[in-house]
């Protein structure tokens, strides 16, 4: 069974590492968080002090990483991933960057004989725990083979999608839906509470019409509680959205809503919440109408 190396330990990189422990895979960790380092090695990982070391003593190596310069600082700088690589061995990007980024770091490694699936994921933490994530894969056919019996270990709905970089359009593509969706709750469910409707019933009702969606079935309950405890952060859902009108400008796609819905998500941030859940952008529709959505206890 294949040596698995992980860099990156916050919401994601963490929870995946434990389930492919619990698969049976030997696994060697990395993360500027030492406790979480030390939380999964208790488990039975080994500590790689550097990402360098990490990529010499791993067959594949999954990333999960907050943003673009991370990622390229992680693969490319300094006693990076680049450094350690030895011939064959996959990267597997779980994070969510840059199109261009991504065909510039697989490049790179590629001169180093490593190959590079760019394969971010959706499904917020719960997915991650419980390995029903979905994976959206960029790269060559051989490499997405050879990786998949991991992939397997921490998602659910595994897609190959094309060519380097295409598993990224793809997360694009997921972000503008879900955090315009987040908008359309938001618009929705503040209408409702002003107008003297039980959220819970509205929710309830919605959850059984066309109106349905995941993002209502996972954050319902907790935009009606006020818990927005981070699954993923607002802060950077702002940054797949920039990514997402980067892109569009580039290929010329016009994203005129998405554009309206990045301001929504910073003016969310500029009132201190940059920190909480991206669903978070509800509270924003509550101040300006006044109202809170919150359960009946009565």
């Amino acid at each position: 069974m294949e040596v698995v190396g992980v860099a990156g330990l916050g919401k994601m990189g963490k929870p995946m590492a434990r389930r492919l422990i619990e698969a049976g895979h030997a696994v060697i960790v990395h993360s500027r968080s030492q406790g979480h380092v030390e939380e999964i090695a208790a488990l039975g990982a080994t500590k790689a002090p550097t990402p360098r070391d990490l990529a010499a003593n791993a067959d594949i190596i999954i990333c999960s990483l907050p943003d673009s310069p991370t990622l390229e600082t992680v693969c490319l700088g300094t006693n990076g991933i680049h450094a350690g690589a030895r011939s064959n061995t996959i990267l597997v990007d779980t994070s969510t960057t840059h199109p261009e980024v991504t065909r510039r770091v697989a490049t790179a490694l590629a001169e180093r004989g490593m190959e590079m699936l760019d394969a971010p994921v959706s499904g917020g933490e719960p997915g991650a725990i419980a390995g029903t994530l979905s994976i959206m894969v960029g790269g060559s056919d051989a490499a997405f083979k050879k990786a998949l019996p991991v992939l397997e270990k921490i998602g659910r709905t595994i897609t190959h999608m094309g060519p380097s970089g295409s598993g990224q359009y793809a997360k694009l593509a997921n972000q503008i839906i879900v955090a315009l969706n987040y908008v359309a709750i938001a618009e929705g469910l503040v209408l409702g509470a002003k107008a003297g409707l039980d959220p819970a019933k509205l929710i309830q009702a919605l959850q059984g019409g066309l109106a349905q969606s995941k993002c209502l079935e996972q954050k319902g309950e907790r935009i009606i509680t006020g818990n927005y405890e981070p699954g993923g952060r607002l802060t950077l859902h702002i940054k797949d959205l920039q990514y997402a009108l980067d892109t569009a400008r580039a290929i010329g796609v016009p994203l005129p809503a998405t554009a309206m819905a990045l301001q929504y998500f910073e003016a969310t941030r500029v009132a201190g919440r940059g920190a909480w859940d991206h669903s978070a952008v509800v509270t924003l529709f509550e101040d300006l109408a006044g109202v809170k959505i919150r359960k009946n206890t009565g």
